[in-house]
């Protein structure tokens, strides 16, 4: 090709011709020499319209569109058949931009809409329509999954400090789940790790407020929802957009080093607790036994103010009655006859017959006459 050009520079006949050069007509004749018939030669004229006739041998626009063809391989730049890898690049992109711009929601999810990195909106459940990516990128978030965890995690100790200085071995799980996406996901670095030494800082305050007594026994349910509203304030402080759905203690034990010599006190507790209550028990019947006989005493002494002599002859008969429950003489008090009148053939009453107590019956005594004192 340098040998070529140099040729070419030379004006040497051997030098080929190039598409373009006015040397390179067929019959060797330049564009602009004259034509033996007059005038100047016009490749464009060959075909015989608007201009004149060349000669037989000039080429015409057909051809030189042949051998530029031929120069660049059978087509021109730009023209012929569109490559395969073209349709498929547009295939691809158009499938890209249905992809990445239609998202279908779930009912339970909100999709978080970032445009190059910073949050543009939220979209709700149903289909929505977003700029493809990367330049909207949607984050899919449930916001009804209760998620939880364990603590310790490990299932190890956990040793908490209590009010009155005593340790114990305190293992409980909590539940959350997201309220804002949007919080969730830009608020804070970590939001499960955050939620995590939240829960413990507020666990060990709570426990600190109470006896071991009370962790262990009776304050368990108030100190798990104490817990579970120290949570909601601490994070609502921090934007973590989170739901703490609640605390639950699964173990609450001294240490094992302690744990039975702490079982024997905590029996000889219950047993004197139970002493204490038969105690109490016991003193409640005694003073409900002579509220019950002061009532009485109080009746019959308001009855024996109204009818002095009815209310003596009355407590005398239930006297005796009492007395004489399980004799077997009949007492006649009547004047002109014996005192004891024994009755043969009658069945001794000091015993009961079928379970039912035994019967007395008296005579009603004279009315004495005079004073009722």
């Amino acid at each position: 090709m340098i040998e070529d050009l140099a040729r070419r520079g030379r004006g040497d006949p051997r030098a080929p011709a190039r598409l373009g050069d006015p040397a390179s007509l067929s019959n060797g004749q330049r564009w602009g020499d004259d034509d033996p018939e007059g005038g100047k030669s016009n490749p464009w004229s060959g075909n015989g319209r608007g201009g004149r006739r060349g000669r037989p041998g000039q080429p015409s626009l057909e051809e030189l569109i042949r051998l530029g063809r031929g120069r660049f391989g059978g087509r021109l730049p730009g023209g012929g058949a569109r490559p395969i890898w073209g349709y498929a690049l547009a295939a691809f992109v158009l499938l890209w931009l249905l992809t990445t711009s239609f998202h279908q929601i779930d009912p339970q999810e909100r999709g978080v809409i970032t445009r190059f990195g910073r949050y543009q909106g939220t979209l709700g459940p149903g289909v929505g329509l977003t700029m493809p990516a990367p330049v909207d990128v949607v984050t899919r978030v449930n916001v009804d999954q209760i998620a939880s965890f364990d603590v310790p995690g490990s299932g190890g100790q956990n040793l908490v400090l209590t009010g009155d200085q005593n340790i114990i071995d305190l293992a409980y799980s909590v539940r959350w789940s997201v309220r804002d996406p949007e919080l969730y996901l830009f608020e804070l670095a970590q939001p499960e790790d955050t939620i995590r030494e939240v829960a413990e800082s507020a666990m060990r305050e709570e426990v600190s407020r109470v006896t071991l007594d009370e962790a262990i026994g009776p304050m368990r349910s108030q100190i798990e929802s104490r817990v579970a509203a120290r949570m909601q304030a601490l994070l609502d402080r921090y934007r973590a957009g989170v739901t703490i759905e609640g605390v639950a203690i699964k173990q609450a034990d001294p240490p094992e080093a302690v744990n039975d010599a702490f079982k024997e006190v905590s029996a000889a507790q219950q047993q004197a607790q139970s002493f204490l209550n038969n105690a109490r028990a016991y003193s409640e019947q005694v003073e409900a036994s002579a509220s019950a006989a002061a009532a009485a005493f109080d009746k019959v002494y308001d009855a024996y103010r109204l009818a002095p002599e009815v209310t003596r002859k009355r407590m005398y008969y239930e006297t005796m009655e009492a007395v004489l429950a399980r004799n077997d003489k009949v007492i006649v008090d009547t004047p002109g006859s014996p005192t004891v009148l024994p009755l043969p053939g009658l069945k001794p009453r000091g015993r009961a017959v079928d379970g039912e107590p035994p019967t007395i019956t008296v005579a009603p005594a004279p009315v004495t006459r005079g004073g009722g004192q």
